[in-house]
């Protein structure tokens, strides 16, 4: 009989692979980001950003931005706390739009509105074509190829995967993942990449071991954001009325806006970078090379009568897949006429008469009232 004999190996079992702050950052740069951070949760101000949050809500800041407002079992706010009991960890990414186009704030041809830089996004589709990208979409897109990623190298995880849609505050945890600090424009600022760029966040429930890299802030003395905001949304630093944000109300309100809001909504047609564009931070921001978020030159300092022609039809052929779409045809037009009436620019009247009957009451009452406003400047 022949005996076989085998050797078991007595050596230990190896350690469980733990995600590093260095590996989540590599893979997520992998993937297509500029830039991530990566934070253990609950993370280190928790507790603070959500009574906050809650203590922001409740004030009337949002608006009627009544999702923010959308409470769980126990009462509290969804998107105060992290409200899935199996997340551990946060991989918060950074995506760069930042480019070499004008600012809002620098001259600009007359009768040009203003869309913010954020919409202007764009990419070559597979027949040659720039066509509208939209940063949800792209974003998305790649924290699933990042996800794909840490499975492989870790094996099974629960994962949820948000771009600006998800029960989750992305600045807070931004800042928790050392990304850099909340400004007192209430933008999250990157020391080096500034303050124009999309976050997005991979909840997982990864256990990791990594301690805090909270950036400090460094806003100092400057109050340029809150010395340029033309509605006054930014009252006091740090914190901001959204129902008074000149972004909110070109975006997210539907309807009839104040007159003394109008009147400080200037040419913004969708959006504003105003408290954006003063930062000094910016100023010396790394610009981005997105292919996926390239922007679309027609939108830079857009013409309002080139805004003011788009029928129903056109305004689906020029923004589909665009984030100008979500302010909708008529809150489009009822933006437009506003900078109309703040341009006090006579050539703008045979719009503003067309419109001062038409149906929709926020663009009937943004015509009639920049109506008026030409006649005082005659």
């Amino acid at each position: 009989m022949v005996r076989l004999s085998f050797q078991l190996d007595a050596s230990p079992h190896s350690e469980p692979a733990v995600l590093s702050r260095e590996r989540a950052r590599g893979l997520a740069l992998e993937a297509g980001f500029a830039e991530a951070g990566l934070a253990a949760l609950p993370h280190t101000h928790q507790e603070r950003d959500a009574a906050r949050f809650e203590e922001w809500v409740r004030a009337g800041r949002a608006g009627s931005m009544r999702y923010l407002e959308r409470s769980g079992e126990d009462g509290r706010l969804l998107r105060a706390r992290i409200p899935f009991p199996w997340a551990r960890s946060a991989v918060v990414c950074w995506a760069n739009y930042n480019g070499e186009q004008p600012r809002s704030t620098e001259p600009a041809a007359e009768g040009a509105g203003w869309i913010a830089r954020y919409a202007w996004s764009s990419q070559v589709n597979a027949e040659g074509r720039r066509r509208p990208s939209d940063y949800h979409k792209v974003l998305l897109k790649r924290l699933k190829a990042l996800e794909a990623r840490l499975h492989e190298e870790f094996g099974a995880f629960e994962a949820r995967a948000f771009v600006d849609t998800g029960p989750v505050v992305e600045r807070a945890l931004a800042e928790a993942a050392g990304l850099g600090w909340t400004g007192k424009n209430t933008c999250l600022i990157h020391p080096k990449l500034g303050s124009f760029g999309f976050l997005a966040v991979l909840l997982t429930s990864l256990e990791i071991d990594v301690p805090a890299a909270l950036q400090p802030d460094r806003c100092g003395s400057c109050r340029r954001c809150l010395e340029a905001c033309p509605t006054g949304a930014l009252i006091a630093p740090y914190q901001m009325d959204a129902s008074r944000c000149i972004a909110y109300l070109t975006i997210e309100h539907r309807g009839a806006i104040a007159p003394e809001l109008m009147e400080g909504m200037g040419r913004q047609v969708f959006g504003c970078d105003i408290c954006q564009d003063v930062c000094p931070w910016n100023r010396k921001a790394l610009l981005g090379g997105d292919g996926e978020l390239e922007a679309r030159t027609e939108l830079v300092n857009p013409a309002l009568e080139v805004l003011a022609a788009l029928d129903e039809a056109g305004f689906e052929r020029a923004f589909n897949g665009s984030p100008v779409r979500r302010a909708g045809f008529w809150g489009l037009k009822r933006n437009v006429a506003i900078a109309m009436g703040n341009s006090r620019m006579g050539r703008f009247a045979p719009w503003l008469e067309d419109w001062a009957d038409v149906a929709d009451e926020g663009l009937r009452s943004a015509a009639r009232w920049a109506r008026e406003k030409l006649k005082e400047s005659r």
